[in-house]
C-alpha cells in the first residue's frame, strides 16, 4: 500500500513537470496560437507579424491608406499631347477668294477664264444698252417724222443725211427716184417702187446686223460657261480623290477644301452663264422692236414713193384739164 502511494506521487510529479501544450494537445488541423518559443541567445529569429500571410495563409487585404496614395499619383500624372502633326491643317481662309488662291493650276485657269466671259458679258449688256437705246429713240423719231410728211421731198428735208438707218431710207429712195426720173414719161412706178423696196430692205438688213453685234458672244457664253465650270469641278473633285488615296483616309476634312474648290468653279460658271442668257434674251427681243421700228419707217418712205409717182402721173392731166 505504501508503495501504490509513493508511485502515485511520482507520477503526479512528473505531470506537473510537464509543459501545458503537452498537458492538452490541440486536434489535427487546427493551428497553435501559443507564443513562438524564446530563442536562444546566440541566435536571431525575425518577427512575424499575426497578420502576415505566411501565418494566416489567407490573401490581406490592401491598406486603404496605400490605394489612396496610388490614386493620388495616377491623378496628378500630367496628360499626354495630342499628336497633330499627321492630320490635315484645314485652310482659315474659306472665302471665295481664299479657296481661289488655294485652288490647282487648272481650277484657276477655269476660273478666271469665267470671270473673263462675265466681264465680256456685262460689257456689251452696257455698250449695247446705250447703242441701242439711242438708235431706237433715232428711228421713233425718224419714223413720226416720215409719218407726218406729205412728200419725199418734205421728209429728206426734215431729216438730217446722218440720222440714223430711218434716214438713210428717205435719201436712198431720193436718190432712186432722182435716177429714175428720166424713165417716168415713158415706163409707170412700178419698176421705180421694187427698187425703191429693195434698197430699204437691205439697208435694214444691215442695220438690223449692225444692232446684232456683239450679242453671239452672249449666247456662246450662255451655252458653254455652264460646262466649263463643270470641267473645273471634275478637275478638282478627281484632285480630291487623289488626296484621298495619298491620305490613306476617308476624313471629310481631308476633301473638304478640295471639293469647295471644285463647287466654287461651278458657281462661278452659274455666274457667268445666267445673266448672259437673260441679257441675250432681252437683247433678242429689244432688236425685233428696233427692226419693226424701222420697217414702220420704211413702210412710210414706200408710200411717199408711191405718192410722188401717182401725183407725177397725174400732173399732165391736171394740167390738160385745167
Amino acid at each position: 500500500m505504501r508503495r501504490f502511494i509513493f508511485a502515485s506521487a511520482v507520477g503526479y510529479a512528473l505531470l506537473a513537470s510537464l509543459p501545458v501544450s503537452a498537458q492538452s494537445p490541440l486536434p489535427a488541423g487546427v493551428e497553435s496560437q501559443a507564443a513562438p518559443p524564446a530563442a536562444s541567445p546566440g541566435s536571431e529569429t525575425p518577427a512575424v507579424s499575426p497578420a502576415s500571410p505566411a501565418t494566416t495563409g489567407t490573401d490581406a487585404p490592401a491598406s486603404p491608406a496605400v490605394e489612396s496614395e496610388d490614386s493620388s499619383a495616377e491623378g496628378s500624372l500630367p496628360l499626354e499631347p495630342i499628336d497633330t502633326g499627321s492630320r490635315l491643317t484645314l485652310p482659315h481662309d474659306l472665302s471665295p477668294w481664299g479657296m481661289f488662291m488655294a485652288a490647282d493650276i487648272v481650277v484657276k485657269a477655269v476660273m478666271l477664264g469665267l470671270a473673263f466671259a462675265s466681264l465680256v458679258t456685262w460689257t456689251v449688256w452696257l455698250a449695247k444698252s446705250l447703242e441701242l437705246g439711242a438708235a431706237r429713240l433715232r428711228a421713233q423719231k425718224a419714223a413720226a417724222a416720215i409719218g407726218k410728211s406729205r412728200t419725199l421731198e418734205d421728209a429728206a428735208q426734215a431729216l438730217p443725211q446722218a440720222g440714223g438707218p430711218a434716214a438713210a431710207f428717205v435719201h436712198a429712195a431720193v436718190q432712186e427716184v432722182s435716177l429714175s426720173r428720166n424713165a417716168l414719161h415713158v415706163a409707170h412706178g412700178d419698176g421705180v417702187k421694187e427698187r425703191v423696196a429693195s434698197v430699204l430692205s437691205r439697208i435694214e438688213a444691215q442695220a438690223g446686223r449692225r444692232m446684232s453685234r456683239g450679242t453671239g458672244v452672249l449666247a456662246t457664253i450662255g451655252s458653254t460657261a455652264p460646262f466649263v465650270g463643270l470641267f473645273g469641278t471634275v478637275w478638282g473633285i478627281m484632285n480630291s480623290f487623289i488626296g484621298i488615296s495619298q491620305a490613306q483616309t476617308t476624313n471629310l476634312a481631308i476633301v473638304a477644301p478640295g471639293i469647295a474648290e471644285a463647287l466654287l468653279a461651278t458657281a462661278i460658271g452659274l455666274v457667268a452663264a445666267i445673266p448672259a442668257v437673260v441679257i441675250y434674251n432681252v437683247f433678242a427681243r429689244s432688236i425685233t422692236g428696233y427692226r419693226q421700228v424701222l420697217a414702220d419707217a420704211a413702210a412710210g418712205v414706200e408710200r411717199l414713193v408711191s405718192r410722188d409717182l401717182d401725183f407725177n402721173a397725174a400732173a399732165p392731166l391736171r394740167r390738160a384739164a385745167e
